[in-house]
């Protein structure tokens, strides 16, 4: 089969190699999927350029997501699954050092879920760790139907499903963008109300929205950094889910600021959820990805031949949505 793959950490034009590697085969509770897309997320990008940890493996094909059609199934699997479309997370993560940027790959069968007919293999690509990631945060304290959830970075790719996620979990949504377009692209989301945190106050602002009383749970994409006005934002016995804090990755906050309001914090880091969360998660993303009413945002497609300049594309910043190699 066809991969990609690097042998060493650096710039993704200099590292990634394409090229012919041995078509997997399924193990016990296994499936093999014919990889029709595959998604690549800032933390693929960071771990291929070393950012984060030295390599965990001699050689690793990239990518967590992606979606693609199952063509065989090992031992202990309903070979019912075989034809089926899928969509897949955690394919280069704990213990496997073979990621989705490939022709195949083969897969714990827990980790697919049904991917829709009416839903394509670029848009279920984008699924994975943007998707779990944001049930999982906003999920974190429990149900979120009648309750007010601030979702930070509102127009992200984890931040666009929080949104979509809690309207359709029945939760009112404010949400903090940077810019007029990124207000325009969460209130296409769902979003109720959108705060421009550059120019507002962000806490007074929920404030005035709530009527005083503050949101019940956030779904945060900079802790560190948006910790001030979090804090300010919350009712008491709130919660906040966080799931990056670059702004102040050392933040402080005293025990009594907590303990004055009851607060939780949480920290997400979705490979390293309960089971249980991600399994309610897999099967919240397909049910909700069947109503047809939702942004599965593909933020640009790439073929295999071109992985390193779709690293690039993430690496930028400037992305809407999920950058997609397209296999």
């Amino acid at each position: 089969m066809r991969a990609a793959w690097y042998d060493r950490t650096g710039p993704a034009c200099e590292v990634l190699v394409v090229g012919e590697r041995p078509k997997p085969t399924p193990g016990r509770g296994e499936v093999l999927i014919r990889v029709r897309a595959s998604g690549v997320n800032p933390s693929d990008v960071g771990m291929r350029g070393g950012a984060n940890a030295p390599m965990a493996y001699p050689r690793i094909t990239p990518n967590s997501d992606g979606a693609g059609v199952v063509e065989a199934v090992g031992p202990w699997v309903d070979d019912g699954l075989i034809g089926k479309r899928v969509w897949f997370y955690n394919g280069q993560r704990n213990g496997r050092a073979f990621g989705s940027a490939a022709d195949y790959i083969e897969l714990d069968a827990d980790l697919v879920s049904p991917l829709p007919d009416a839903v394509s293999f670029a848009e279920g690509a984008t699924l994975g760790i943007p998707g779990m990631t944001a049930h999982v945060a906003l999920f974190a304290a429990g149900p979120v139907q009648g309750r007010v959830v601030l979702v930070t970075g509102g127009a992200g790719a984890v931040g666009l499903y929080a949104v979509q996620l809690a309207k359709w979990a029945g939760a009112t949504v404010i949400v903090t963008v940077s810019s007029p377009e990124k207000a325009a692209r969460a209130k296409a989301g769902g979003a109720d109300f959108t705060i421009d945190y550059r120019r507002e106050d962000v806490a007074k602002a929920v404030r005035e929205i709530t009527g005083g009383e503050g949101v019940d749970h956030v779904v945060d994409v900079d802790f560190g950094g948006n910790l001030a006005q979090t804090v300010r934002a919350l009712k008491a016995c709130g919660s906040i889910a966080y799931y990056a804090s670059k702004g102040e990755p050392a933040p402080v906050l005293t025990a009594g600021e907590l303990m004055r309001k009851n607060l939780t914090v949480r920290g997400v880091l979705l490979p390293n959820s309960p089971h249980d969360a991600r399994r309610r998660a897999q099967a919240d993303i397909t049910r909700w990805i069947s109503t047809g009413d939702r942004i599965l945002a593909v933020a640009g497609t790439y073929p295999l031949d071109e992985i390193a300049a779709a690293h690039e594309a993430v690496e930028r910043g400037d992305k809407a949505g999920t950058v997609v190699v397209e296999i």
